[in-house]
């Protein structure tokens, strides 16, 4: 069996486990070993994003010595996947061996769609659900990684799923990290054209496949349309497809 690490994100593993633990269900599932390095700690892309570069610089060493002795390494947060691969060599462009270690992990960390799909060349990994489902482009996955098909080939492999159009796919839905917070009014308008493009739908279930993304669109849900649900990618995967639960 293959032993692959993990990177478990801030926003999983304080808001959101079960998607952790979905993903170790998964790659068990298709003949893979999930390891945890226990002392991981975040990314450091909200220091970044709020303009802290040389707290996100320690952060991204940190990261480093944790993970570049491993072969590859799978997470599930594809904004995540971007800081490691685009950001660090540019916070540690003035620090040549540190740089140099920061080029040569990149290129094995792979968000958790893109190696089951591109490395694994897995699809069906013998999920199932019964009814319609609807994907949203997560901003980071889509233009800063350039995945797209992946997740919708593993929908499409799970029994009994009708995937359908979701209108504006490739909008953004508000969270943005920083932007959320900084401006919650545009934010709360822009998740709310995401759900109506969800309910217009006509899918019983939203899939995405980033954290952030998932908690904003949750929430909102949560407190406007209760009977609709969204479910990460790795959580749907996971289940049977009938507990799609806020939280998961």
């Amino acid at each position: 069996m293959k032993d692959v690490s993990l990177f478990i994100p801030c926003t999983v593993d304080l808001f959101a486990p079960r998607i952790g633990e979905a993903v170790v269900n998964i790659l068990r599932r298709v003949g893979v070993n999930p390891i945890y390095h226990e002392e991981q700690t975040c990314c450091g892309q909200p220091a970044m994003n709020a303009g802290y570069r040389e707290e996100a610089k320690k952060v991204a060493k940190h990261f480093i010595s944790v993970f570049e002795k491993d072969e590859v390494i799978v997470s599930p947060a594809g904004s995540c996947v971007c800081m490691v691969k685009d950001r660090y060599p540019e916070i540690l462009e003035d620090e040549p061996d540190w740089l140099r270690r920061a080029e040569a992990l990149g290129p094995r960390l792979y968000e958790f769609s893109q190696y089951l799909v591109d490395v694994l060349k897995v699809e069906d990994v013998g999920a199932s659900f019964q009814g319609k489902v609807t994907y949203h482009e997560s901003c980071h996955i889509l233009r800063g990684l350039g995945i797209s098909e992946q997740p919708k080939k593993l929908i499409r492999a799970v029994k009994g799923a009708q995937l359908v159009l979701l209108e504006n796919a490739d909008n953004c839905c508000g969270f943005g990290g920083e932007f959320a917070n900084d401006f919650p009014d545009i934010s709360e308008s822009m998740v709310r054209d995401k759900v109506e493009s969800f309910l217009a739908s006509g899918a019983n279930l939203l899939v995405l496949n980033e954290p952030g993304c998932f908690l904003n669109i949750g929430g909102y849900l949560n407190r406007n349309h209760p009977g609709k649900k969204v479910m990460h990618l790795a959580s749907f995967l996971a289940t049977d497809g009938r507990e799609a639960h806020y939280g998961n």
